[in-house]
């Protein structure tokens, strides 16, 4: 049985460390956001660093997610001051759980915040993959497919909502999704 791997990325206005109401706003609301969907029906697993430390991204101990990595294209800091980036690494039983757990409740009404906290670019923000029964995608495993998908877009080995495809690499449809659902990048 194959399950869905899902890497987020996106380049944040202000580091972390920032004490500006609007960064802690983002961090507040991502906390709830992690506690509803990790009770949702799909739901497997996100890479949590081990030792529990949220700040210190490229320096956590991130088990079994492996070391911790970001696009070629993020230029900002890596330090726990200067890191100005979100990113998320989660397993999924298949496309609609996911579909249903980033465009509804709390994650949709985060969505519908996102420039407020994240830069625009003209690189994709999410990408998803299938992976084997037991096998934990890893951090550079992610960065290598959003890479592959903004180099040479949707394929079975990196795609989106927009252009799903199945496990065995036929390309599929999500009923209900229209094609305009990439316009959430």
């Amino acid at each position: 049985m194959s399950h869905l791997a899902l890497y987020t990325f996106g380049v944040l206005k202000s580091p972390p460390a920032d004490p500006t109401p609007l960064t802690r706003e983002f961090y507040d609301t991502g906390e709830a956001v992690y506690r509803r969907i990790s009770r949702h029906p799909g739901y497997l697993a996100r890479a949590e660093a081990a030792d529990g430390d949220r700040g210190s991204l490229f320096g956590a101990d991130w088990g079994a997610w492996g070391q911790f990595a970001a696009p070629a294209w993020y230029s900002k800091g890596h330090t726990v001051e200067t890191t100005a980036l979100a990113a998320t690494l989660s397993l999924w039983t298949g496309l609609h759980p996911a579909f249903d757990a980033i465009y509804t409740g709390l994650h949709r009404e985060a969505l519908n915040r996102r420039y407020d906290w994240f830069e625009r670019t003209e690189h994709p923000n999410y990408v998803f993959w299938w992976v084997s029964d037991g096998v934990i995608p890893t951090w550079r495993e992610g960065v290598s497919r959003l890479e592959h998908l903004h180099d040479h877009g949707s394929a079975p080995r990196a795609f989106t909502f927009h252009h799903p495809f199945a496990p065995d690499g036929t390309p599929t449809r999500i009923k209900g999704i229209g094609p305009n659902i990439d316009h959430v990048r």
